[in-house]
C-alpha cells in the first residue's frame, strides 16, 4: 500500500519540563523533583507521531540558527520526516515550551521564536508540496495569517486539511468553513464555538477530544461518541498531539470516521503511558497489537 503523504506546516520548540510533586503559587519558590530537555512543538509532535504511523511526513515551520535548532532538526530527520522546507533562522531564537508537570498533567508557556517566522511568504514558495499532499496538518502556534493562508491553498488544490485550533485562537467563519476536519479538546471548543456552530453550520467538521469522555463527531445528523481507552497515565504531554497526527494517517488512507478515531485514541493512550510527549508515540504494530487487547 502506497504511504500516506502527510505534510505539516507548524512549530518546532525545544521543550523545558520540569516535574515536580507542589506547583509554586505566584511569588513563591519551590523544589521541583526532576528537570529534563526534550524535542517539542505541536507542528514537531504531530509529525513525529505521524511518521512512526508510516506516513512519509514533510515539515514546514522554522527554527533558530542555535543549538537548540540544530538538534530539533536532528531529531526531525532522525524519525525520517523530510525537513528541505525547514529553515534555520538568523536573529531569532528556537521556539521553547516550559511545561510543568505534576499530579500526572500538565502546565504549559510557550515563547514562539522562529515559530513567528513562518510566514505566509515563507510558506509560499512550499506550495508544490503542499499541493500534492494527500492531507496537511496545521496548528495555532504560528501565525494566524499563516493558518488562513494554509487553508486557501489547500482548497484551491482540493487537499483535505486537519485545523488543530491549540491553542485556542479565533479565525474567521469563513476561514473555519475551509477546513475539512477541525479537533479542539473540550475546552477549545467551548472557547471557540457556540452550541449553534458545534450542532450548525461545523457540525461535520468538528471532531471534539474529550479526555476520558472520548472523541465527539456528527455523522449524517447524528451526533456519534466514540469512547476512550481506560489505562493509567504517567504523563498527558502530547497526547492530543498523538491523536491528531494519528488522526491524520488514518483519514489519508481513507479510513472511515470512526476507524480513524478508535486509531487515534488507541495511539493517544499509549502516548500516555510514557514520560514526555514524543517518548510515548507509538507505531503502527504497538496500536495493532493495543487494539487486539481490547
Amino acid at each position: 500500500m502506497k504511504r500516506p503523504a502527510v505534510t505539516v506546516i507548524g512549530s518546532i520548540n525545544v521543550d523545558m519540563i520540569t516535574k515536580t510533586t507542589v506547583v509554586p503559587d505566584q511569588g513563591e519558590t519551590v523544589l521541583g523533583d526532576e528537570f529534563h530537555i526534550k524535542s517539542g512543538g505541536k507542528g514537531a509532535n504531530q509529525a513525529i507521531a505521524a511518521a512512526r504511523l508510516g506516513a512519509e511526513v514533510s515539515m514546514i515551520g522554522r527554527v533558530g540558527k542555535d543549538a537548540h535548532g540544530e538538534d530539533m532538526l536532528r531529531v526531525l530527520e532522525r524519525e525520517s520526516i523530510e525537513t528541505a522546507a525547514v529553515e534555520k533562522t538568523d536573529g531569532v531564537h528556537t521556539g521553547v515550551a516550559n511545561i510543568i508537570v505534576s499530579n500526572n498533567d500538565n502546565r504549559i508557556t510557550i515563547v514562539p521564536g522562529a515559530n513567528n517566522e513562518v510566514s505566509r511568504d515563507y510558506v509560499r514558495q512550499f506550495e508544490k508540496k503542499i499541493a500534492s499532499s494527500d492531507i496537511v496538518l496545521l496548528q495555532f502556534e504560528i501565525p494566524l495569517e499563516t493558518v488562513m493562508y494554509c487553508l486557501e491553498v489547500c482548497e484551491k488544490h482540493n487537499v483535505p486539511v486537519i485545523v488543530n485550533p491549540a491553542p485556542a485562537r479565533d479565525l474567521p467563519d469563513d476561514y473555519w468553513k475551509r477546513a475539512d476536519y477541525i479537533t479542539p479538546n473540550e475546552s477549545e471548543a467551548a472557547q471557540l464555538f457556540s452550541e449553534a456552530e458545534i450542532s450548525g453550520d461545523l457540525a461535520d467538521k468538528l471532531v471534539i477530544t474529550k479526555g476520558e469522555a472520548g472523541v465527539s463527531y456528527s455523522e449524517n445528523g447524528e451526533s456519534v461518541t466514540v469512547p476512550s481507552y481506560s489505562v493509567t497515565p504517567i504523563d498527558t504531554t502530547g497526547a492530543g498531539d498523538t491523536f491528531n497526527g494519528a488522526l491524520a494517517v488514518a483519514l489519508a488512507e481513507n479510513e472511515s470516521m470512526t476507524s480513524a478515531v478508535k486509531f487515534a485514541n488507541a495511539a493517544s493512550a499509549l502516548s500516555i503511558q510514557k514520560f514526555g510527549a514524543q517518548e510515548g508515540m507509538p507505531g503502527r504494530n504497538e496500536i495493532h497489537a493495543f487494539l487486539n487487547d481490547q
